[in-house]
């Protein structure tokens, strides 16, 4: 299952060379993961449980610079489900374009606020992760 976002490239998202800064792009990325949790209910579902949703690696290439008024559509999708660790793959790209901006794998853990670790992703939360590959 991929979950796709569009966000307009504003003025207050540029540097000083007028083009999207680098950690923008960061912002921009977390915007479609929460929309991703949101449309799948995994975020309330979290909640509920006592559980949050927590990065803990990012790695991204910039591969095009985006500027004021150009549309971008952030792609996002689950690319792996481990014991304690799932990936998301997050691509950028220019709306209506196979032109990719930036991409990303992102590296979460889900986390037992009450006892601030990582939990092993099984029964229904493995199963509830798994509605997203879909």
């Amino acid at each position: 299952m991929s979950h796709v976002i569009e966000i307009k490239v504003r003025g207050y998202h540029l540097d000083l060379f007028r083009h999207v800064n680098n950690a923008r792009y960061l912002e921009f990325l977390e915007e479609a993961r929460w929309s991703f949790l949101e449309q799948t209910d995994n975020l309330a579902i979290l909640e509920q449980q006592g559980y949050a949703f927590a990065v803990v690696n990012i790695n991204i290439n910039y591969r095009r610079a985006a500027y004021m008024g150009e549309i971008l559509r952030i792609v996002t999708s689950m690319k792996s489900i481990g014991e304690r660790r799932c990936v998301m793959h997050q691509a950028i790209l220019l709306q209506d374009s196979a032109t990719v901006i930036a991409d990303a794998d992102v590296t979460f853990v889900i986390v037992d606020t009450r006892l601030e670790k990582a939990i092993r992703l099984e029964g229904e939360m493995r199963k509830n992760l798994e509605r997203m590959t879909d």
